[in-house]
């Protein structure tokens, strides 16, 4: 058997229990995911600092990631400490977040001798930080909810499964219809609609077991399902077009069979703000944090 179809079938069979066996491990929060979402955070920001720098003149790297983190490592803290954010209804996150790049917007002006690259550096700073760390947050503020483990397990069944749904339609029927995504040319449409097959029955499954906490009507957990599908696309999409602009297979090769961290996160960091959206608008009153 192919090693890299072996490295999948691992990473879907034992890698993805045992995640969702870690998000189940609720104790403070889940505060052991908390620690997994502030590595991934960091080993992100640092890939993709490392792409971006192929292109651009960046901010210097001890900046970036710190800043970077952020957003993260104050959602974690609110989360564990179950601290409720002061600034009302304008979440104490999104704060944070405007804190980070305004640090890196005062470093170009109080630090930079000459600015003929200070577009480049600032950009690029923005990018990472909202990419890897902001983005990322909207995973944490679910921990504090009544069902935090329904719908994070569901929510990661959904990205992963669209992406092993997808990978093996594509093979299995995907011969004759590549190349319609020019991100992408290995992607195939009966790809892509496996992916979205898998999304939706992984909602499907959340309706069934979980009604508590997905108790819309099952017309909406579909198109709930669908939604996110296309959004976990895209995601893997958008990396991809980031690593094509600087001519990179993997962002780096720290997991096999996936290659780096933002390999294996880039569908999550892009559809957990929709997802995160969908619940408070289907499902449940949202928790200030």
């Amino acid at each position: 058997m192919n090693n890299k179809i072996v490295q999948r079938l691992l990473i879907f069979f034992i890698g993805l229990p045992a995640i969702i066996g870690l998000v189940y491990f609720n104790q403070l929060n889940h505060a052991a995911l908390h620690v997994i979402i502030v590595f991934m955070s960091f080993m992100g920001a640092n890939e993709l600092y490392t792409l971006l720098s192929k292109k651009f003149k960046l901010q210097p790297k001890p900046l970036v990631l710190a800043m970077n983190m952020i957003p993260p490592v104050f959602s974690a803290v609110c989360a564990i400490l179950n601290i409720n954010t002061m600034f009302g209804d304008f979440n104490g996150i999104d704060f944070s977040f405007l804190a980070a790049i305004m640090v890196c917007m005062a470093y170009e002006v109080l630090a930079m001798k000459t600015f003929e690259n200070a577009l480049s550096h600032i950009l690029t700073s923005v990018f990472i930080v909202l990419y890897t760390g902001f983005f990322i947050t909207f995973l944490s503020r679910m921990t504090v909810y009544n069902h935090s483990r329904e719908y994070i397990s569901i929510f990661l069944l959904m990205v992963f499964l669209c992406d092993s749904a997808a990978w093996f339609f594509g093979n299995l029927f995907g011969k004759n219809n590549k190349g319609f995504i020019k991100a992408s040319p290995n992607k195939s449409i009966a790809g892509f609609c496996g992916g979205i097959l898998g999304s939706i029955v992984s909602g499907i499954i959340g309706w069934k077991f979980c009604p508590q906490a997905f108790s819309a009507p099952l017309g909406y957990i579909i198109i709930f399902g669908f939604a996110i599908s296309i959004f976990s696309i895209l995601g893997d999409l958008f990396e991809s077009v980031i690593k094509r602009s600087v001519d990179t297979k993997d962002s780096g090769t720290l997991i096999p069979g996936r290659g780096g961290v933002l390999d294996s996160i880039d569908s999550i960091v892009f559809a957990v703000p929709m997802f995160y959206l969908g619940i408070n608008f289907l499902f449940i009153t949202p928790v200030a944090m």
